[in-house]
């Protein structure tokens, strides 16, 4: 068994040098240094975890140790792979990028479970100890969460969202606050298509991320399924593509095709990683009939009456500044409905009391780690300055914050289920 557990350090040890090298030399430094990091914390977390398990069970040693080799083989083939990133067919998906990203995953998870317990171990061999039963379970559990996490991780949440807008009693109170909302199941278009009270209808659509764990047909698939609901606007809050995405032009432009059945009622903007190849997503949108907002304003007639559609792109630096900015550039235009799509949620704050009365954003992926498929809402990002999912309040402004249509490889959406959402817009009056 020593000379199993031996090879398999030796094997990861290879791996953990060879892809960042190749890395380093085929694509440069940057991607170099994050393989490298990614390695660093899921292998040497892989092979303690596989080592304690083959010590508890020793007949299984060699196939436990196989099966961490097979994992380590995959997850250094996934990041070898972004070297020369594109979208890959079915198998390459299914067999080396999700088991892959899996893997990295369970990793990265364990390791500050591993850090944690260190104490513990330390003071079992100080004493001549042997290592408790449930220190094992312990140091399992993460491997376990993310395995339960690919079906979280490729499933959304169909819902529709009840949103009321804040009235004039709510004016003074400007600190950032959780409201409520009503949530009930969309398991069909019909069931959600009654338009007795005049709600504004909304599909939002935000962080797809075209990748691995969305390919176009399932993209395309879900953006149609959302267009069933027949939605007033479709609002597009940025993060469209992945290092994969961005490595096949038109992709994004296949993705989005169903959106081409709703001319004029289609608005989009920018998110961080947009900025990463922001003529491919411009030209996807506009393939479609997706109006980009850059820093700039549109209005739509809808059933409901007018709605202004404020943009605002997104920056890295100073973003409330950059919202004042916007929002004194265009004003609020007398009997419409004033909207702003903001990428990153972060800069709401800045937006005054009454100059906006919804903010859509995306960008947190609703936490991406946290406990809401277990009926609790916390997140890792709870007590952070993003607010990281629903609807929150600071004075008569609403802010909804969506989990996201998809989501970035790493760490996968552990506990925190994506969302498609069908979102009815209604006045304090009418909830």
């Amino acid at each position: 068994m020593e000379s199993t557990a031996l090879s398999l350090t030796v094997f990861a040890s290879a791996l953990a040098v060879a892809v960042p090298f190749y890395a380093w030399r085929e694509r440069g430094r940057t991607y170099a240094i994050f393989a490298g990091v990614i390695l660093a914390l899921a292998f040497p977390a892989s092979l303690v975890v596989a080592g304690r398990v083959a010590q508890t069970f020793p007949d299984a040693a060699t196939a436990i140790h196989a099966t961490c080799a097979l994992a380590l083989a995959v997850g250094a083939g996934h990041l070898a792979s972004l070297v020369r990133a594109r979208l890959r067919p079915r198998w390459f998906r299914w067999g080396v990028s999700i088991p892959g990203m899996t893997m990295i995953a369970a990793g990265a998870l364990t390791f500050p479970v591993l850090l944690a317990l260190l104490p513990v171990q330390a003071a079992a061999w100080a004493l001549g100890a042997e290592l408790p039963a449930w220190l094992l379970a312990l140091e399992v559990a993460p491997a376990c969460v993310a395995l339960l996490s690919v079906p979280t991780s490729l499933r959304l949440r169909r819902e529709v969202v009840r949103i009321a807008l804040g009235g004039s009693a709510d004016e003074g109170d400007l600190s950032l606050r959780r409201v409520p909302v009503a949530r009930r199941g969309a398991r069909s278009a019909a069931g959600a298509t009654s338009r007795s009270d005049r709600a504004l209808r909304l599909v939002q659509i935000t962080d797809p991320h075209l990748g691995p764990w969305q390919p176009i047909h399932r993209l395309r698939d879900r953006v149609a399924a959302l267009l069933t609901h027949d939605p007033d606007l479709v609002l597009l809050t940025g993060d469209f593509l992945t290092m994969e995405s961005r490595g096949t032009p038109g992709a994004l432009e296949a993705a989005l095709a169903p959106l081409r059945d709703v001319p004029g009622r289609c608005f989009a903007v920018f998110g961080n990683h947009d900025h990463e190849a922001p003529e491919e997503v411009r030209s996807g949108l506009e393939a479609n009939g997706v109006r980009l907002l850059v820093d700039e304003e549109a209005w739509a007639d809808t059933a409901v009456g007018p709605v202004q559609i404020l943009g605002s792109d997104w920056v890295r630096r100073d973003p409330g500044a950059h919202l004042e900015t916007l929002l004194a550039r265009y004003p609020r235009r007398d009997d419409h409905l004033r909207l702003l799509l903001l990428h990153d949620p972060a800069g709401f704050p800045a937006v005054a009391s009454g100059e906006v009365d919804l903010t859509l954003s995306g960008h947190t992926h609703g936490g991406q780690l946290g406990l809401l498929s277990m009926g609790i809402d916390w997140t890792v990002l709870s007590r952070t300055r993003w607010p990281d999912h629903g609807l929150f309040a600071r004075g008569r402004n609403r802010l909804y914050v969506h989990r996201g249509t998809g989501f970035y490889g790493f760490p996968l959406r552990v506990g925190v289920p994506g969302e498609a959402s069908l979102l009815e817009i209604v006045a304090p009056q009418q909830t």
